[in-house]
């Protein structure tokens, strides 16, 4: 009798925990707890420095940006919607997805087809925007930045102080804020260059997640070429 009451106990148990498990599941995806799509604050632009992307990693993917003579410099790695603290990504949205063919026309700005269909998923979904109208955005983003000339066409690697590459982005952007801008690196590398821009595309501060730059004396640049 008391084997019967012991499996009768457990299996009662057992039953507690998958409606506890259901009742977790749903919430996670009730509205309010999951990403929504259209709610940020504000815009990330992250452009990477090609050259030190080919070096360790595109070279090895046969990336058709690291092609020799090919010219690229900064490329766009997304445009993503920010929270003032965190961020949204992989959301749930009723929006079509891109095409191959409009994906492979966003090489020009993502440095590949597979990168922009990438930047869409993870982050584009969540802008609230259709794909075409995300892809117009991301563009219309980096059109209104000025690359700073002492980068273009790089003929040498060199190494230079974080601060010096956030200056030279401030000059040639004189509406730019200085704490809306942040050097990353990956290591010894410049990694990224981030610009929070508000929805309308107006440059603004960056949140505290987003402000923190690399520590790093100096950072390699890699050559273009």
């Amino acid at each position: 009798m008391s084997d019967r009451k012991g499996q009768t106990a457990m299996a009662q148990g057992a039953r507690v925990l998958r409606a506890l498990l259901l009742a977790l599941a749903l919430l996670a995806g009730a509205p309010g707890h999951a990403d929504q799509p259209g709610r940020f604050d504000y815009y990330v632009l992250a452009l990477s420095w090609s050259p030190n992307w080919c070096r360790t990693t595109g070279d090895d993917r046969q990336a058709a940006q690291c092609d020799p003579g090919g010219g690229a410099d900064f490329t766009l790695h997304g445009l993503w919607p920010q929270h003032e603290r965190g961020w949204p990504a992989d959301c749930v949205t009723p929006a079509r997805d891109p095409s191959r063919r409009e994906t492979a026309a966003q090489a020009d700005l993502f440095g590949s087809g597979g990168q922009a269909w990438y930047q869409w998923r993870k982050h584009g979904r969540c802008s609230g925007l259709s794909a075409a109208d995300y892809f117009r955005t991301a563009r219309a983003a980096l059109d209104r930045i000025r690359l700073p000339e002492h980068f273009e066409g790089l003929d040498r690697d060199i190494s230079i102080p974080p601060a010096l590459i956030e200056r030279a982005f401030l000059l040639a952007n004189p509406d730019m804020r200085a704490d809306g801008v942040t050097v990353t690196c990956k290591r010894d590398d410049l990694a990224e260059i981030r610009i929070c821009l508000t929805r309308d595309l107006t440059p603004r501060a960056c949140g505290a997640d987003i402000s923190r730059d690399c520590s790093r004396d100096a950072i390699r640049m890699d050559r273009v070429r």
